[in-house]
């Protein structure tokens, strides 16, 4: 399914039934790199997820892109998706489009997580240098050798060493829709520009932080970072996890329906498994 908004046609999709939840990827990710999320969070759910322009489906508009456009884009999918209000969860770019949505729409957001993700600023943490380079050059390797290349800088150890069929499934899903050079400078240059710490403190919406131990793309202290800004927010350590730490640690899509559906997590819930898994 397709929805205009302003000057880009942007593909959708929904699966399921229930309470709505729009979906929001990260960084040159279309919806189907939510293939593992999907399937646990429609069973009690209508989940919505879609392309963000830039990548996969929807269109390629000249770059650079803000925030503020991406978060403006996630509303529209709301609006062809009939849904005054949705829960919403987003990954890493994701995640800084939903701070975005949920500070302009507040009315429009039940609940909130935000995964792998940051508020941006002085107080951000980068990567380690050599993430930073991987980051940089990414856009001008071919697809196939990007997404193998991205392997240390978004799986955990655990999972690199011993759930090698995990990664290799992830990436044909990922090689479905291979990344858009310029679409992909053109988000990355929103997440470059993207600061919401002094404005979160107003977001009163249950807010769940997920964040894996080995992230090395948004080190771990970003998530703290986002927990302590915004009141009353839940912060979830997943140990052993990395960037992509739904393949890293497949109890994470059951906590977040957990959360989704409660409002809230079962003390039994907050310890972190993906060491264990």
């Amino acid at each position: 399914m397709l929805a205009r908004r302003g000057d880009a046609q942007l593909y959708w999709e929904s699966e399921g039934s229930g309470e709505p939840v729009l979906l929001i990827m990260g960084l040159g990710m279309t919806a189907a790199g939510w293939w593992r999320t999907v399937p646990v969070l429609a069973e009690r759910m209508r989940v919505v997820a879609f392309d963000n322009r830039g990548c996969g489906r929807s269109d390629r508009t000249p770059g650079p892109y803000t925030i503020q456009q991406l978060a403006e884009d996630a509303a529209g999918i709301l609006d062809a998706a009939g849904e005054d209000s949705a829960h919403v969860y987003g990954i890493s770019l994701g995640g800084m489009i939903a701070q975005e949505l949920v500070l302009r729409y507040p009315d429009r957001v039940r609940s909130l997580v935000l995964g792998a993700s940051t508020p941006g600023g002085r107080r951000h943490e980068l990567p380690d240098d050599a993430t930073l380079e991987f980051l940089r050059r990414r856009s001008s390797m071919p697809a196939e050798e990007a997404v193998w290349a991205s392997v240390p800088y978004i799986y955990g150890t655990t999972t690199r060493e011993r759930h090698a069929d995990r990664i290799g499934e992830d990436l044909a899903q990922r090689l479905r829709f291979p990344v858009d050079a310029a679409g992909y400078r053109a988000q990355l240059s929103a997440a470059w520009a993207h600061h919401t710490g002094d404005r979160l403190s107003r977001v009163d919406t249950p807010t769940l932080v997920l964040h894996g131990s080995e992230d090395r793309m948004v080190p771990v202290s970003n998530g703290r970072l986002l927990a302590d800004a915004i009141p009353g927010a839940h912060l979830e350590v997943l140990e052993a996890a990395g960037h992509l730490y739904p393949t890293d640690d497949p109890e994470a899509d059951r906590l977040v329906l957990r959360f989704l559906t409660n409002g809230a997590l079962e003390p039994q819930a907050r310890t972190a498994r993906a060491g264990r898994a």
